[in-house]
C-alpha cells in the first residue's frame, strides 16, 4: 500500500511561486492544497489555475488545510514575520533564499525552529545541479589532487529591493554555499563593492581564504545581463587538475595537468532533465521529501542560509573597514 500523499500549502504567488506550484501540484506524491499571497487578485487568479483554495491569511490557511509541509517564496525582503509565524505553528517548512537579510532575525528563526520546527529547510538549488553533483564526485575523488583555488562568476540584470546590498546576500549567497560545498569552509573575506550604476551596492569582488590554505575570489554583479553566455561560471584548480562549470547547468570540464586533452559533460538529446535551471528544484524537493518522510533533518537547512547571510555581513564589515575579516567555520 502506497503512503499516503503530503499536503502542501505554497506562500507565494509570484513567478518563482509559479515554480513551487508547479513542482508540488505535479508530483504524485504530494497534494497542493493551498496558495497564500499578499495581493488577493493575483492570489485567487493563480489558485484558480491550479483548482486549489487561495488565501491571504497564514493561520486560516493552516486550520482549514491542515498541510503537511509548507514553502515560502514570497520577496526577497519580505521572508522574516511570515516564516516565523509558520515555524511557531511547528509546521515543516521550506524557505527560499535568501533566508532573511538580517542576522539577528536569522537567529531568532533558527532559535524559533528549536523550539517547535525540527524540519526547517531552505532552497539552494544549484548544489543539484548535474555539473555540480559531478564536480564534488570529482573532487571527492581526488582528481583535481590538493584544491589551491576557486572562483564564482555570477552576473546578470539588477533585481533592485530595499537593501543597498540585494546583489551580496540575495544572489550571491548561491556562491559562498556553492563555494563551501566544494572547498571548504571560508575562514576570512576582503571586499570591494561598487554603487556607481544606480546607487546600491550593484557590483563586487571579495578575496577569500578557506580553511584548508586554498584562496578563492568571487565577482558578482546586476550591472550584466543574464543572456551573455558564461554569466554564471565556477572554475576550481588542484595541484592536478582544474574544473569549471558553466551556466550552472550547461557544461562540465575536468582537465588534467600536462594533458591538453579534457573531459567535458553536457546533457546529451534526451536529457532535457539535466539541462534545466528549473529541474534542479525538482532534484531538491526529491532529497527533501525522502528526509521528511524518513524523520531525518533537511539536505540543505536554514542553517545554510544563516551561513550565507553570516558571510555576506563580514563582507560588507570589510568592504565599510577596509579590512581583511575573520570569519569562524560553520557551526552546522
Amino acid at each position: 500500500m502506497s503512503a499516503p500523499r503530503l499536503r502542501v500549502a505554497v506562500v507565494g504567488a509570484g513567478e518563482w511561486g509559479r515554480q513551487h506550484t508547479r513542482v508540488f501540484s505535479s508530483r504524485p506524491d504530494t497534494e497542493l492544497v493551498a496558495v497564500v499571497g499578499r495581493t488577493p487578485a493575483r492570489t485567487r487568479r493563480r489558485a484558480a489555475e491550479l483548482g486549489v483554495p487561495a488565501y491571504t491569511d497564514l493561520e486560516r490557511m493552516l486550520t482549514e488545510t491542515s498541510p503537511d509541509l509548507v514553502t515560502v517564496c514570497l520577496p526577497n525582503e519580505g521572508h522574516f514575520a511570515p516564516t516565523l509565524a509558520l515555524l511557531g505553528a511547528g509546521v515543516p517548512l521550506l524557505v527560499e533564499k535568501p533566508l532573511v537579510f538580517d542576522l539577528d532575525e536569522a537567529d531568532q528563526l533558527l532559535a524559533q525552529a528549536e523550539r517547535t520546527c525540527p524540519f526547517f529547510a531552505i532552497h539552494l538549488n544549484h548544489r543539484y545541479a548535474e555539473p555540480v553533483q559531478r564536480a564534488r564526485v570529482a573532487i571527492e575523488a581526488g582528481e583535481l589532487g590538493r584544491l589551491m583555488h576557486a572562483t564564482w562568476r555570477f552576473g546578470g540584470e539588477a533585481n533592485q529591493g530595499t537593501s543597498a546590498h540585494a546583489n551580496l546576500v540575495e544572489t550571491q549567497c548561491h556562491g559562498f554555499d556553492m563555494l563551501e560545498h566544494l572547498m571548504g569552509p571560508i575562514i576570512a573575506v576582503s571586499a570591494h563593492m561598487s554603487d556607481v550604476s544606480y546607487g546600491d551596492y550593484s557590483t563586487l569582488a571579495i578575496a577569500l581564504t578557506f580553511a584548508s590554505g586554498a584562496v578563492g575570489t568571487m565577482l558578482g554583479t546586476y550591472d550584466s545581463s543574464y543572456a551573455y553566455p558564461d554569466s554564471q561560471l565556477v572554475e576550481i584548480g588542484g595541484t592536478t587538475g582544474r574544473l569549471a562549470i558553466h551556466d550552472t547547468v550547461r557544461r562540465l570540464e575536468i582537465s588534467h595537468a600536462g594533458d591538453a586533452e579534457r573531459r567535458v559533460w553536457e546533457a546529451g538529446y534526451f536529457d532535457d532533465e539535466a539541462r534545466s535551471f528549473h529541474t534542479t528544484m525538482d532534484r531538491y524537493v526529491e532529497d527533501m521529501l525522502a528526509a521528511l518522510r524518513a524523520g531525518a533533518s533537511p539536505p540543505v537547512p536554514a542553517q545554510a542560509g544563516r551561513r550565507a547571510l553570516e558571510l555576506a555581513h563580514a563582507c560588507i564589515r570589510s568592504f565599510e573597514s577596509g579590512l581583511r575579516v575573520d570569519v569562524p567555520p560553520s557551526r552546522s
